[in-house]
């Protein structure tokens, strides 16, 4: 029986770039196939043509035995064929219904259209895959795991039954990821079979059937998970041993930087999502920000930043009050900042690398003499980091918006990481990032700590939380339940207090020891 899928001696060639050279792998029925690699091995190009959106230099595609010819979107979903992109295609002041049935529409006498008959089609597959979703929902009102969902019933509503995942859980909590793998369990389980690719090792391990690896363009092995652990893969995507835990110094704390007092942040719905909060960062010491998305982690590091002013409470940036300063005013103070959204806070998309590197520095020398910017020494500075922070791109000159997701985050963190910072508010810096990637940037947030700066990291992942801290604050509802010790504490006593469940010393943090 023919595999559901094949790919023979696919090859992309860009203007000097070899994206993909000559890649073959197949998809059985009923199978979750895992594409591992790193930040631009050229997976998400691989998908792309697959969907229709790159035609490949050569090579072919079957379906279920047959040669095809995708030269669209529209010709890969003829095919069976759907994508869940990275970074979701919904229109946010649409409904789910609206979303879902673009392009698809259901009309009834007149042409009109039937949002009640397709709203139905759409509680009926939700209820068929376990994916909970409200039709007649705004797709901006909805958290990031629910949005997946309608991402995915949009491709079954147009009765898809090969499923490709790119990066599906770059922007998923620990939750929604987990949640996710249910739903995927349950799709093969009814007959379709998913292409998933990622570079997170623990859920290829746990729900993949096959894993095949690339590394800049090519196929370097296949795995299964039973033949396979974590260092294994990490090894195969970056060609090198890879140390997924590093040793960390002990902190030589200094005086506070940050101090956040009786913090109160609104959100644009004047809701209390910051509620009273208070703690210090220390120079030499990185303190956790823990918790599950949406307890108020983005609004705290909003008003740190200058994005969102506080409505009570001060912050103080070694001995300034900085609560109502400006973004340009708080960097200049010696702060730096990794947001939590790439693409709207931390780049612009349709202009080069080599501009982007210096957003926040190109009115200083030496890239500016007065009003005129210095074109030539401001791309020097980007090629050099691109090397030191292996940005894959053929020019520095190419735009943000070329890149792949995880390559875009090198370049905010090459930004970052290379000019002098007193306090660096890391806000999920290793999201979309490969596992040699997150390697280097945990290595670069310890050597930070360790010059002296006082870092303040923000992540969902317990995993980062407990490896770069010194001490761990836990975010819940808008509150800090407790401040503990990250030598001290576990995993399992970090969970509960993201539940919720604060233990008997609620609101005192731990001495430095």
């Amino acid at each position: 029986m023919a595999p559901v899928l094949e790919l023979k001696n696919i090859t992309k060639q860009f203007p000097g770039v070899l994206a993909n050279d000559n890649i073959s792998l197949t998809l059985e029925e009923g199978e979750i196939h895992a594409l591992l690699g790193e930040n631009g091995a050229g997976k998400t190009t691989l998908m792309n043509i697959l969907y229709g959106l790159y035609q490949p230099t050569r090579g072919e595609i079957f379906v279920r035995g047959k040669k095809v010819e995708i030269h669209s979107p529209s010709d890969a979903i003829a095919a069976g064929i759907g994508m869940v992109h990275q970074h979701f295609m919904l229109i946010p002041v649409f409904t789910v219904t609206e979303n879902v049935m673009l392009g698809a529409e259901e009309t009834r006498g007149g042409g009109i259209l039937d949002r009640a008959a397709a709203a139905q089609k759409i509680r009926e597959i939700s209820e068929k895959y376990g994916l909970a979703v409200q039709p007649e929902a705004y797709v901006k009102n909805l958290p990031v795991g629910v949005q997946q969902r309608v991402e995915i019933i949009k491709l079954l509503y147009r009765q898809a039954d090969i499923l490709i995942f790119d990066e599906p859980t770059a922007v998923l909590t620990p939750q929604e990821a987990d949640e996710l793998v249910k739903i995927m369990r349950s799709l093969v389980q009814q007959g379709k079979s998913i292409i998933f690719i990622t570079h997170k090792l623990r859920e290829v391990l746990e729900v993949a059937n096959r894993i095949t690896v690339i590394r800049r363009g090519r196929v370097v092995g296949a795995t299964t998970p039973a033949e396979a652990d974590q260092k294994k893969l990490a090894e195969m995507m970056v060609g090198r041993q890879v140390d997924l835990l590093l040793e960390k110094k002990t902190p030589k704390v200094g005086d506070p930087v940050l101090k956040v007092k009786d913090l109160v942040v609104l959100d644009h719905r004047d809701h209390i999502l910051v509620d009273g909060i208070s703690f210090q960062v220390h120079a030499g010491e990185v303190l956790g920000i823990a918790g599950v998305q949406g307890n108020g982690q983005t609004e705290l590091v909003e008003a740190i930043t200058g994005l969102n002013h506080p409505v009570k409470g001060t912050i103080t940036l070694l001995g300034h009050n900085i609560t109502h300063a400006t973004p340009r005013q708080i960097t200049k103070l010696g702060v730096g900042h990794v947001p939590e959204d790439r693409q709207r806070d931390g780049l612009v998309l349709s202009f080069p690398i080599h501009d982007n590197i210096v957003l926040n520095t190109y009115f200083k020398p030496p890239y500016s003499k007065g009003v005129v910017m210095q074109a030539e020494r401001i791309l020097a500075e980007a090629e050099e980091l691109v090397k030191a922070f292996d940005i894959r791109t053929p020019s520095a000159k190419n735009s943000a918006g070329s890149l792949s997701g995880g390559n875009q985050q090198k370049v905010i963190v090459a930004r970052e990481f290379s000019r002098p910072t007193k306090l660096l508010v890391a806000s999920q810096p290793t999201r979309g990032l490969d596992v040699g990637s997150i390697e280097y940037i945990h290595a670069r947030i310890l050597q930070k700590r360790d010059e002296g700066c006082a870092v303040l990291l923000v992540s969902p992942e317990l995993d980062e939380i407990l490896q770069l801290s010194d001490r761990i604050a836990v975010m819940y509802r808008g509150k800090i339940i407790a401040i503990v010790d990250a030598a001290k504490t576990t995993k399992e006593e970090l969970g509960l207090l993201m539940a919720g469940i604060a233990p008997k010393t609620e609101g005192k943090e731990v001495s430095h020891g």
